[in-house]
């Protein structure tokens, strides 16, 4: 009896207070702002890309490394022509038959005038600049068209972005993703009504019968100058939906156009300010959530974000980290 009692308050501890702490990770594990991971199928190795110095790669035999610096994807920038072509943000790498897509912002902090673009790669080492995808926005659009990231939901290919403004939103793309399906019109998945509308880097997600929306909130960057009050900092929400494209609801039932969104992953312990997160599903830890955050035992600047991984347990139906 005592046995399952003590059992008992421990899981209750842990649903309330556990975050298992980011997985280890050996090489080169900064460098890591709004971090993209795949894994290569002709030989199982990893590659992460990340925000920086014209799309910053990384390659590891292992999912923890040791990760080594490969270079820059793009050396040359972008051929989109506006302002932040030679400062690419965001990225995101998928696969779709035998090609990798990665996805990528153009902008400048701050500001509307932005733009989704793509490159492609046969092996993921090379890479060729295919320019601007369609999705675009500039001053007095309902979205900010940044962090792009692209999903097969089973029958077709949809893409979703967005940060502040009117927050999250899905688009069709053809196939091969290059661009915007024709006719395709942008439709909202998640708006917080609220204060600063702070809410960026959609990634959607499939297990089981759902479709999960991956977001950050908070505030994402600076922390070395400015901290925000507890709670304000960069933390990952999630809501569910049976359609990629609308009807997001986080775990109480509310809607993810309304404020919705059941935390998945936020500062504990020595990690701080955790998002820009993505999911990949591993052969072999299964699917784990990927992010940057802070180790408050180093330094709070932004050159100094780490590259975490955690596993998710779907068992509840929700993600758990």
């Amino acid at each position: 009896m005592l046995l399952s009692i003590f059992t008992a308050l421990l899981g209750a501890a842990s649903t309330v207070y556990g975050y298992a702490d980011p997985m280890a990770c050996s090489g080169v594990c900064t460098n890591a702002h709004d971090p993209a991971l795949i894994r290569r199928d002709s030989d199982g190795r990893y590659y992460r890309f990340s925000t920086g110095g014209k799309i910053a790669k990384h390659s590891a035999p292992s999912i923890t490394g040791p990760w080594t610096y490969l270079g820059a994807v793009l050396p040359s920038g972008s051929k989109i022509n506006l302002a932040g072509n030679q400062d690419l943000w965001a990225p995101d790498v998928t696969k779709f038959g035998d090609t990798y897509y990665l996805y990528y912002s153009v902008s400048t902090f701050g500001s509307q005038n932005s733009a989704i673009g793509v490159a492609t790669s046969k092996d993921l080492d090379n890479w060729t600049d295919q320019g601007a995808t369609g999705i675009s926005s500039r001053s007095g659009s309902p979205y900010n068209a940044i962090d792009g990231a692209a999903y097969w939901d089973g029958s077709k290919i949809v893409m979703s972005f967005g940060s502040f403004w009117g927050n999250l939103y899905t688009v069709n793309m053809n196939n091969p993703p290059i661009s915007v399906a024709s006719g395709a019109t942008a439709a909202n998945i998640a708006y917080q009504p609220s204060g600063t509308h702070a809410q960026e880097a959609a990634f959607i997600a499939k297990n089981g019968n759902y479709h999960y929306l991956f977001f950050s909130v908070g505030k994402c960057c600076g922390y070395d100058a400015s901290r925000p009050p507890a709670g304000g900092e960069y933390k990952i929400l999630v809501c569910r939906s049976t359609s990629a494209t609308g009807g997001f609801v986080d775990r109480s039932g509310r809607d993810c156009r309304n404020g919705g969104g059941t935390t998945v992953l936020e500062s504990h312990g020595w990690v701080y300010g955790p998002g820009g997160q993505g999911v990949y599903y591993d052969p072999s830890l299964g699917p784990v959530l990927y992010y940057h955050y802070v180790d408050t035992r180093v330094g709070f600047a932004d050159g100094q974000k780490r590259f975490g991984i955690n596993r998710i347990d779907f068992s509840s139906g929700w993600p758990v980290v």
